[in-house]
C-alpha cells in the first residue's frame, strides 16, 4: 500500500505507462498478475469430488443458500446504510456509489481457495470443504454476472454487459479450464501426491509476489483518491467486518440447527464470510478501470480479510463445544 501510494505521488509516469498497457479496458499488466494468483488455486480443486454432493448435503445446501441467496443482498443493504446514511456526512454520493459497487462484487464471489485455509486451521473435514469449493466455483460461472448485473442497476451503475462477461471468462473460465486440464494431466503422468506435494508447492512464492505487485498497482493508481481521503479506508472497511461476521454466525449457527458436525459447520461458515477477492479485483479493474474507487472498495477488502477470518477461525475452534460431533 504504502509502495503503491509512494510511486503514484512521486512517480505518476510509472502508473500513467501501466494504465496505457490495456486491452479492452482490461489492465494486462494486472490481468497477468491475477492469473499468477488464481490458476494455482484452481490447480487444487478436484472436481471429480462433485460426485459426493449427495452424501450430508444439508452442509452444501447451508453453503449454497448463504452464498448466493443471503450474501450479496446482505452485503448491499449493509454498504448502502452506510455509505449513503451512517457516513453521508464524510463520503460524497459519488464515491459512496463507487464504494458500494466494490462492495457489491466481494459480496457476489465466495472464497474457492483461502477457505482451504481457514478450514484446515479450524479443523474441518477437508474432503467436505473440497466438495463445498468445487460446486461453489461451478455456481459462480452461471451466478456471478446475473447478481452483478441485478445489484449495480440497483445501485444506479450502468451494466456494460460484454466487458462483465468477458471479465469471468477471463478471470474464472480460463483459470477454471487450465486448472482443470493440468491438474489432469499431472495426475495421469505423475500422480496425485506429485501434484499436490512438488508441483502446487512450486507457485506458492509466485502467487505472494502476483498478490503484493498487484497491489502495488492498485495502490499507485489509487494513491491520489487515497491521500485525498485516508479516511475512507476505516470507513470502508467497517461495513465490510460487520458483514463477514454476520455471514459466518447464518452459516455456522444454521449448521448446528440442522445439527450438523462441527467439521462441516465451520467450513460452511468460513466459504460465506470470506470472499474470492482476487475476481471482485479483476472483474472492478474490467468494468470501471485500476484507477477508480471501485476498485480501492475491493481492495481494502483484501486488507481485511485475513485478520477478520483468523478471529472467526480462533471462534469456531472455541465454540466446538457447541456441536455434538465435533
Amino acid at each position: 500500500m504504502a509502495l503503491g501510494i509512494f510511486i503514484g505521488k512521486f512517480f505518476p509516469g510509472i502508473p500513467d505507462f501501466l494504465r496505457s498497457l490495456e486491452y479492452a479496458e482490461v489492465s494486462i499488466p494486472i490481468a497477468i498478475l491475477i492469473w499468477l494468483m488464481i490458476y494455482p488455486m484452481m490447480l487444487k480443486v478436484d472436481f471429480k469430488s462433485v460426485k459426493d454432493v449427495g452424501k450430508n448435503p444439508k452442509g452444501l445446501l447451508i453453503t449454497w443458500v448463504t452464498n448466493w441467496l443471503i450474501k450479496p443482498f446482505t452485503m448491499y443493504a449493509i454498504a448502502w446504510i452506510f455509505f449513503f446514511v451512517i457516513f453521508k456526512a464524510f463520503i460524497p454520493s459519488q464515491l459512496a456509489k463507487d464504494y458500494l459497487a466494490g462492495a457489491i462484487l466481494l459480496g457476489a464471489a465466495p472464497c474457492t481457495a483461502m477457505v482451504f485455509v481457514w478450514s484446515h486451521l479450524a479443523n474441518g473435514n477437508a474432503a467436505y470443504t473440497l466438495v463445498q469449493v468445487a460446486t461453489n466455483d461451478l455456481i459462480i460461472l452461471v451466478a456471478f454476472t446475473p447478481i452483478v448485473a441485478f445489484l449495480l442497476n440497483m445501485s444506479g451503475v450502468s451494466i456494460p454487459w460484454d466487458t462483465l462477461i468477458f471479465s469471468v471468462v477471463l478471470f474464472v473460465v480460463i483459470p477454471l479450464l487450465g486448472g482443470i486440464i493440468t491438474r489432469l494431466s499431472i495426475v495421469k503422468n505423475h500422480g496425485l501426491d506429485y501434484l499436490n506435494e512438488l508441483f502446487i508447492p512450486k507457485f506458492k512464492n509466485i502467487t505472494i509476489i502476483g498478490l503484493l505487485l498487484t497491489l502495488v498497482i492498485i495502490f499507485s493508481f489509487q494513491g491520489k483518491v487515497i491521500l485525498d481521503n485516508p479516511l475512507h479506508i476505516v470507513l470502508i472497511a467497517i461495513p465490510l467486518i460487520i458483514q463477514t461476521f454476520f455471514i459466518f454466525f447464518i452459516a455456522y449457527l444454521a449448521g448446528k440447527v440442522f445439527k450438523l458436525p462441527h467439521s462441516i459447520a465451520a467450513p460452511a461458515g468460513m466459504v460465506g464470510a470470506s470472499n474470492f477477492f482476487e475476481l471482485a479485483v479483476a472483474v472492478a479493474i474490467s468494468l470501471f478501470g485500476a484507477q477508480s474507487p471501485v476498485v480501492l472498495a475491493t481492495v481494502v477488502g483484501v486488507l481485511v480479510e485475513v485478520p477478520v477470518m483468523l478471529i472467526l477461525v480462533n471462534i469456531a475452534n472455541k465454540t466446538k463445544g457447541w456441536f455434538k460431533n465435533v
